[in-house]
């Protein structure tokens, strides 16, 4: 886990790449776009999203998952509870702010079929966080936590003291 603000930028950074990676391609999948838009639009995509989701981890979202999560009343030294409790708020906060986001995004882009905004918006929100939970707790936080360990925290050890 991070300790730094150094260590939380690379660590959020990596996470949100990891994230916007898997979403994006299970929303387009789920919309039916995989085989409809080009290499060039799933990069730009990839970029806007990227960039939207990590300012909203660093700045709004990163800072409320954490205020919450550690306001709770659990046994802060095991390090699991901490893990699921930040994981479950900022999987939270995130759904809701990039649900909206996409939502948006597709009623600019082509309207919403006659269905209502409200409506559109929690199906996302539902079928989002369905994904996020699991993505994040099974695959992606493990492998960040991971990768994070061993570049990241190990520089700051085999760094000489000079």
């Amino acid at each position: 886990m991070p300790t730094t603000k150094k260590e939380n930028f690379y660590f959020g950074l990596m996470m949100c790449c990891g994230m916007v990676i898997f979403m994006t391609f299970y929303n387009l999948l789920n919309h039916g776009l995989l085989g409809t838009i080009t290499v060039k639009e799933i990069l730009i995509q990839l970029i806007l999203v990227f960039i939207t989701a990590f300012l909203l981890e660093l700045f709004i979202v990163g800072p409320a998952a954490k205020k919450i999560a550690f306001s709770l009343p659990y046994d802060k030294s095991k390090k699991v509870f901490v893990i699921l409790s930040l994981a479950f708020f900022m999987v939270s906060g995130m759904v809701l702010c990039m649900s909206f986001y996409g939502l948006m995004t597709s009623y600019f882009s082509n309207g919403l079929n006659g269905e209502s905004l409200l409506k559109s918006y929690f199906s996302l929100v539902f079928k989002n966080f369905i994904f996020a939970l699991p993505l994040q707790l099974i695959i992606v936080g493990p492998v960040v936590r991971f990768i994070f360990s061993k570049f990241v925290k190990s520089k700051k050890i085999t760094e000489p003291l000079a």
